[in-house]
């Protein structure tokens, strides 16, 4: 463990936290967030939504479970930092391969330990997300020198971070059994667990780069359209968005998840912004309009969809709804197509750490494909 070497998470607006470091020492930027998932940390550090993002852990005891083989999400952690309070001495779990803390330095994330994560969250909650940087071992420096590189990194809107987390070929998951159906799934950041869940329910999943044309996806010939999670800003996203509008016009059955949700609602002629602190956990409630009933979801956007809950609106493919909201502050979080086969919701039916709520939505994909055939 490298838990007594000095480290210090330097925010944008000057604030600073010291603690020790964790994971690999070096220097990271990003934009700082917090999450309020209490388990499943393997999940979201090998997310891709999470790219660029130094992400803070709630949960005061973080590393518990230690690390294995099989969790990830994709084939590397992506966060730019982490930042817990209390990470756990020796991981106890019968599936631990190596501890979190190792798995840190073999990735080179640069992380911090023993940080106030209460006083930083209730920070960011009141400031907003915001640039930051952690640094340790021999990168911590007098703080204005570090807070002078922190305030030239980049900021997260106007980012275009998809490129960097799409796959760099097109490849396939097989059904389960018997293809029932054939899915083009555009990869704006993928997480493995998505197409498992559909390879469950008899769907052949072909995975396309974000750069894939509109030639590229109808020669799969699929009975639907997929758009996955993904990070940065969805306003950069003008080729997905022209893409998605070619299927709707095409009248292809298309689910689309987070940044998904926010491609289709561009499409749909809305506009999108960017959220205070956004919402990340694995505890969001989310209410359906159409039935008020309330699903507890796994999320992680920092961006959002224009619209108020129920709201109907037309565009240029006919009528369309906002369909789902949260309730702590009203964000759309999920859009339904009344006249093309077409919906989507901005949190994660995936998720792999839970909550499964939200799961059946893969079930009304299938029947979206369905009724089309």
């Amino acid at each position: 463990m490298s838990s007594r070497t000095p480290a210090v998470l330097v925010l944008e607006d000057g604030r600073s936290f010291r603690g020790e470091s964790y994971g690999a020492l070096g220097r990271s930027l990003g934009e700082v967030v917090f999450s309020t998932a209490m388990t499943g940390y393997q999940e979201t550090l090998t997310d891709p939504s999470y790219h660029r993002q130094i992400v803070v852990q709630t949960a005061p005891q973080i590393g518990n479970t230690g690390w294995n083989d099989e969790d990830d999400e994709s084939e590397r952690i992506w966060v730019a930092g982490y930042v817990v309070r209390d990470p756990a001495r020796v991981p106890s779990n019968w599936r631990s391969v190596r501890s979190l803390d190792e798995e840190l330095v073999n990735q080179g994330i640069v992380g911090i330990s023993g940080v106030d994560t209460r006083t930083l969250t209730r920070h960011i909650r009141e400031r907003g997300a915001m640039r930051a940087g952690v640094f340790s071992g021999d990168a911590v420096a007098d703080v204005d020198q570090l807070l002078a590189e922190v305030r030239q990194a980049p900021e997260m809107a106007g980012s275009d971070l998809a490129r960097d987390v799409t796959t760099k070929k097109p490849y396939v998951v097989r059904a389960d059994g018997e293809t029932r159906f054939r899915v083009a799934a555009l990869d704006l950041g993928i997480k493995s667990n998505t197409p498992r869940m559909m390879a469950a329910r008899g769907i052949e999943v072909h995975v396309l780069p974000l750069g894939s044309t509109v030639d590229d996806v109808l020669a799969v010939s699929p009975d639907g359209v997929f758009l996955s999670n993904g990070p940065g800003d969805p306003a950069t996203q003008d080729h997905a968005v022209a893409l998605t509008k070619e299927f709707l016009s095409r009248r292809l059955p298309l689910f689309g998840i987070c940044f998904g949700n926010q491609v289709l609602g561009r499409a749909l002629g809305r506009g999108t912004y960017k959220m205070r602190y956004g919402h990340r956990g694995i505890n969001i409630p989310v209410i359906d309009v159409a039935t008020g009933k309330v699903a507890i979801t796994a999320q992680n956007h920092g961006f959002a969809v224009e619209g108020t809950p129920g709201e109907r609106f037309d565009s240029e493919f006919g009528a369309a709804q906002v369909s789902h909201y949260c309730p702590n502050d009203d964000t759309v979080e999920g859009l339904r197509c009344l006249d093309v086969p077409a919906f989507s919701v901005q949190y994660h039916p995936e998720a792999a750490a839970g909550p499964h709520d939200a799961a059946p939505l893969f079930d009304q994909f299938v029947e979206l494909m369905d009724g089309k055939k």
